[in-house]
């Protein structure tokens, strides 16, 4: 899974085994280390919420090191079993601030 930040946007392609395995887990990850110390990871991930979740929109959250793509039950079984090939969604972070967040199907991906 590709991470791409750009100023205030996020941006996530998958491959087509990690849009299965998403399908099957609900769930993709990965860890980028940066050094041998506490800290110095930082694991992202998509995440499918659960269907009795309340949440109807994308969403992100980020904690020491975890940042973490949400998504509703609905929307991520409509993307993992049609041909759609992403989604997006604006999402507010802060007050006047807002995270563009892509989710996309990586097609010609082969890794």
């Amino acid at each position: 899974m590709k991470l791409r930040l750009e100023e205030n946007s996020l941006r996530l392609r998958l491959s087509d085994a990690e849009v299965q395995q998403f399908a099957q887990a609900g769930r993709v990850a990965y860890t980028i280390v940066f050094g041998a110390g506490p800290g110095q990871t930082l694991v992202y991930a998509l995440e499918a919420l659960p269907a009795s979740a309340e949440a109807n929109a994308v969403g992100v959250r980020y904690e020491a090191g975890n940042l973490v793509v949400e998504v509703p039950a609905a929307e991520a079984l409509a993307w993992t079993s049609t041909e759609k090939n992403g989604f997006s969604a604006q999402v507010r972070v802060a007050e006047n601030r807002e995270l563009r967040i892509m989710v996309e199907k990586d097609l010609d991906c082969r890794h």
